[in-house]
């Protein structure tokens, strides 16, 4: 079993572990100690990589939790589909676990092509999950319902659906209901988090639906995750009165002008009574990005950046190094503990080997180390997809 040494760097477990080295075997942490004898490894495994991290932060790989990797849109024709990404899009972008939606299209789209993505990302080097449903209700399905796809299909942990948007089914309080019950069961039997995840559009009831549909049932407030809540300030300002009150909820990297900034979401929540825990970060990466007028019009259609998230962190940190200790649990930490991911979010022995490795003057990403495989090195990639070369990726 080949093993990797990464000495000297400082460890954000996401929180701070002091000078400490790691070593890995095959795809898993072996141990965390100060001062593990270089030695002794390669006595161990003469072909052992080693990795001086001096003077650099040590973090745990990022988890994306709403990010659509194999492509989304349609939003005014087929040729605003948006095309699947490709692993270096992600390796650059330090993300080592994803998990990805449909998006507003469920008809002409197959989530069987989202499982085959997810299969595909995983066996060129990171791990990766999926949502069954998409936009619309009755939610689209593997199998003969959610339940069955959440319980027969390994990748599949939980459900998508969309609210307070023009584009969604406008569910009623009790079709919302039924969809989280079933979830959460099949959850339940799977062993999985069995999470509803809600897409939020811009209509001014907002959040109301999900509070309704939890209120009177023993069905916690966490078994709804709402993402794109930072879409615009009124959306927010609710949001942090739902997490005050126990909700969680997602903010989005990626989004157009009307949104809130995630460096702005990160201040207003440390200035309220919700605590960070109930919150994660996501880029909606690859996702179209459409934009109506009032009459409903499409007037302009961007794209989410994968890119996002490290540049989020950056604009955080880059007004307080220590902020670090408050922000990167939204992208490790939280996100594992959200989706029930007992392996991954934090540095420890016996947890997946997802490892990065940062300059702190400017939070450039050196290295990437994914289910134990060193992807990145020295700020270069150097694995790729199958269908990927050096120079297809610049």
């Amino acid at each position: 079993m080949a093993l990797l040494l990464i000495k000297n760097g400082t460890i954000q477990s996401p929180y701070p572990m002091g000078k400490m080295d790691i070593l890995v075997a095959g795809n898993k942490i072996i141990a965390i100690d100060s001062n593990i004898s270089e030695h002794s490894v390669k006595t161990l495994d003469k072909d052992a990589a080693i990795i001086d991290a001096n003077l650099h932060w040590i973090t745990p790989g990022l988890i994306d939790t709403h990010i659509h990797f194999n492509g989304a849109g349609g939003e005014n024709g087929p040729q605003f589909r948006t095309p699947p990404l490709q692993l270096s899009s992600l390796i650059r972008a330090g993300i080592t676990t994803a998990v990805a939606p449909m998006g507003t299209d469920g008809f002409s789209r197959s989530l069987r092509e989202l499982l085959a993505k997810s299969r595909g990302l995983e066996n060129e080097g990171i791990t990766t999950y999926i949502y069954t449903g998409s936009y619309s209700f009755p939610s689209v399905s593997i199998t003969d319902n959610i339940i069955t796809d959440i319980v027969l299909i390994d990748k599949i942990i939980g459900t998508k659906i969309a609210l307070s948007d023009h584009r969604s089914s406008h569910l009623t309080v009790e079709e919302l209901r039924r969809v989280t019950s079933d979830t959460r069961v099949a959850g339940l039997i799977a062993g999985k988090a069995g999470k509803v995840e809600v897409h939020m559009g811009s209509e001014e009831q907002g959040l109301t639906l999900i509070e309704k549909a939890v209120e009177g049932t023993e069905i916690p407030l966490t078994q709804l995750r709402p993402t794109h809540v930072n879409r615009n300030r009124n959306l927010f300002n609710q949001t942090i009165d739902f997490c005050a009150k126990g909700g969680v909820a997602d903010i989005t990297t990626s989004m157009n002008d009307a949104a809130v900034a995630t460096s702005e979401c990160f201040d207003q929540i440390l200035n309220s009574k919700a605590p960070l825990s109930q919150f994660t970060l996501s880029t909606d990466g690859n996702g179209s990005m459409p934009v109506f007028n009032d009459a409903g019009d499409l007037v302009r259609m961007g794209t989410g950046e994968v890119s996002t998230l490290l540049t989020a962190l950056r604009d955080i940190i880059a007004n307080d190094k220590n902020s670090i200790n408050d922000v990167l649990p939204l992208v490790t930490e939280n996100a594992a503990k959200r989706l029930n991911l007992e392996k991954k979010g934090t540095l420890k022995t016996g947890n997946d080997a997802d490892i990065l490795i940062f300059s702190p003057s400017n939070l450039e990403l050196q290295y990437v180390v994914s289910q134990g495989r060193i992807m990145m090195q020295e700020g270069e990639l150097v694995q790729y997809g199958t269908f990927e070369t050096p120079d297809s990726t610049k």
